[in-house]
């Protein structure tokens, strides 16, 4: 059954073209609900089921990214999706600098996480390259919850009246201790991440045995010895300790 959410047939094709190549499809779209509007992906599993949506929760206002004239925060919450292949934990863009996203999916059982992202040149300053930092910290949070990570970065570039952004590209693929599996237009080697890649249309491909990585998750300890009951600064917005 093909469930549109609104965005005319795009979601029905993309259903049809999953099925077709037997792929697990994210489809990020512009979503209109009534009349809200938000950042969304929706999860086309190999058999053409929409498993459902997320709605972007980190909406940016800064230079060449002031999505909250567009787009509300999301209230789907953070969501893992089971699909014929595994257990995918899916955030959007500018979610990737917060690591209560990676570490919220990666709770709820996400065996990968994938980041669907558009960042490029800064038109504040056109000679920053934020690209490494970007990197990292995907690397990061596939090394702090032993998870593959899948970033995946937009190329080209946009003009403005007063500015204009260059994206990176250079999509790449992390594994759970955080060597890099595959960059698109990289150089890298010994598992590290090129930090000028080529700006180039590719694929990053990387095979990972998840029944193996649940055992390797387990026996670090890493989740067995979390205190959740110590963590409660991390839910203020001030970091204040008690009531």
């Amino acid at each position: 059954m093909c469930l549109a959410l609104n965005q005319g047939n795009l979601l029905c094709r993309m259903s049809a073209l999953a099925a077709e190549l037997k792929v697990v499809l994210p489809i990020s779209f512009f979503e209109r609900a009534n009349n809200a509007y938000f950042n969304s992906i929706a999860i086309i599993d190999v058999d053409g089921t929409n498993l459902g949506l997320y709605r972007k929760t980190h909406i940016p206002d800064g230079i060449g990214y002031q999505e909250k004239f567009y787009f509300i925060p999301g209230d789907t919450g953070f969501k893992v999706f089971s699909t014929a292949y595994g257990k995918i934990g899916v955030a959007i863009c500018w979610d990737q600098w917060f690591p209560e996203t990676a570490r919220c999916l990666a709770l709820q059982g996400a065996e990968v996480v994938l980041y669907p992202t558009a960042i490029g040149s800064e038109p504040k300053d056109a000679t920053m390259n934020s690209y490494p930092h970007w990197a990292k910290t995907m690397i990061g949070h596939a090394c702090a919850n032993m998870v593959p990570v899948m970033a995946s970065n937009r190329i080209g570039k946009e003009t403005f009246e007063a500015s204009e952004i260059t994206f990176y590209g250079g999509s790449f693929i992390a594994g759970p201790t955080g060597s890099i599996m595959a960059q698109v237009g990289g150089q890298g080697a010994d598992g590290n991440i090129d930090p000028n890649p080529n700006k180039e249309e590719g694929f990053a491909m990387a095979k990972f045995d998840l029944d193996a990585l649940i055992s390797e998750r387990a026996a670090w300890g890493l989740f067995r010895d979390r205190r959740p009951e110590m963590y409660g600064p991390i839910a203020t917005s001030d970091g204040r300790v008690g009531k």
